[in-house]
C-alpha cells in the first residue's frame, strides 16, 4: 500500500521545490542552492510549527539540499589523479526538477483534455437493420 503525502497542495518534495523555484523567479537551470535551501527549510519549519507531520520524503529532500549547499560552500579538494566520474549533485537535482516539471505540465494538459471531453456527448450506435 502506497501512501501519498500532500502538504499544502504539494504532492511531494519536488513539487514544493519546483514551486519555490517559480516563486523566486529563478531559472530552473541556474538555481541558487543557498536561497532555495533556506526557503525549503523555512517551509518545513512552518509545517512543524503547525503541528503537521512532515513526511520523510520532504526531510530527505531537505537533507539533499543541505548536502548540496555544504558541497558548494566547501573548497574543492579533488585530486587531479582521480579519473573516476562523479555525478554533479546540482546537475542531478536540476535534471530531476526538469523531468518533474515535464510530467506536471503533461498532467495539466491531460486534465484540460479530460474536461473538454466531458463536454462532448455521444450516442451509442444502434443496429438499423432490425
Amino acid at each position: 500500500m502506497d501512501y501519498k503525502f500532500v502538504i499544502n497542495d504539494f504532492e511531494g518534495p519536488l513539487d514544493l521545490l519546483l514551486h519555490l523555484v517559480k516563486t523566486s523567479e529563478m531559472d530552473i537551470y541556474d538555481i541558487s542552492v543557498e536561497k532555495i535551501t533556506e526557503q525549503y527549510l523555512e517551509f518545513i519549519r512552518r509545517m512543524e510549527e503547525m503541528n503537521l507531520t512532515v513526511a520523510s520524503e520532504y526531510l530527505v529532500m531537505a537533507a539533499e539540499l543541505i548536502e548540496l549547499k555544504s558541497r558548494l560552500l566547501l573548497p574543492n579538494s579533488k585530486n587531479d589523479e582521480d579519473d573516476e566520474y562523479e555525478e554533479d549533485p546540482r546537475e542531478n537535482l536540476i535534471n530531476r526538477l526538469v523531468e518533474y516539471k515535464k510530467y506536471k505540465d503533461m498532467v495539466d494538459t491531460f486534465k484540460t483534455l479530460e474536461d473538454d471531453r466531458r463536454n462532448i456527448y455521444t450516442k451509442e450506435p444502434i443496429n438499423l437493420g432490425e
